[in-house]
């Protein structure tokens, strides 16, 4: 399995610490990239940052924080539209291109898997956005579900079509169905300024 896929991605969600590292470890990873823009869990402390970072190093995981790069909360307003934030326009910014290339750096030498909080990859920015990214640079990424298995990023965004209505349809063709998929599942889950 580890052979199959570039890079994986998690949610920690409200899992143990040793069986979010028996997740991890299972797929061969080596290093976390904590994708959290808010890298803190008052429900589950032990993925907090420093705890999680600690926690990975007595299991010889490396920890790679690059929420502020890549976390789905942008701190500018103008990422925000209609009060959500608006991944495509994120994907667009310097700073998203340079986490990326740090994602793919860490690559050469570490099994990287990048994590988020919540559990399934279609309610969270490190599919929706991070992955999506890297899958167009030719990268192919497998989410680890909390079961153990692995689904691979296609299979997710044919999930995705499913989920969004966004199946067979005549007069469009497929970059352009899955394009307004991720679109309308982004402003489905996207985090939002608070009013």
């Amino acid at each position: 399995m580890p052979g199959t896929f570039d890079l994986f991605t998690i949610g920690h969600s409200n899992l143990a610490a040793d069986r979010f590292v028996d997740l991890v470890k299972g797929a061969g990873v080596t290093t976390i990239a904590d994708v959290r823009s808010v890298p803190f869990s008052r429900w589950c402390p032990w993925f907090s940052r420093q705890a999680l970072a600690d926690g990975l190093a007595r299991d010889g995981i490396a920890y790679l924080p690059l929420g502020d790069a890549l976390g789905g909360r942008p701190r500018d307003p103008r990422l925000y539209r209609d009060g959500v934030a608006d991944y495509e326009a994120m994907a667009m910014m310097p700073e998203f291109r340079a986490g990326l290339a740090q994602v793919r750096e860490a690559m050469t030498r570490q099994r990287v898997c990048l994590m988020c909080a919540e559990r399934e990859p279609l309610e969270c920015h490190r599919c929706l956005l991070v992955a999506r990214a890297l899958a167009e640079q030719g990268i192919a990424p497998g989410h680890i579900l909390n079961d153990g298995a692995v689904e691979p990023h296609a299979a997710t965004e044919r999930r995705l079509l499913a989920l969004t209505g966004g199946g067979e349809d005549l007069f469009r063709d497929d970059a352009t169905r899955l394009a307004e998929a991720y679109r309308r599942r982004a402003r489905a889950i996207a985090a939002r300024i608070k009013r």
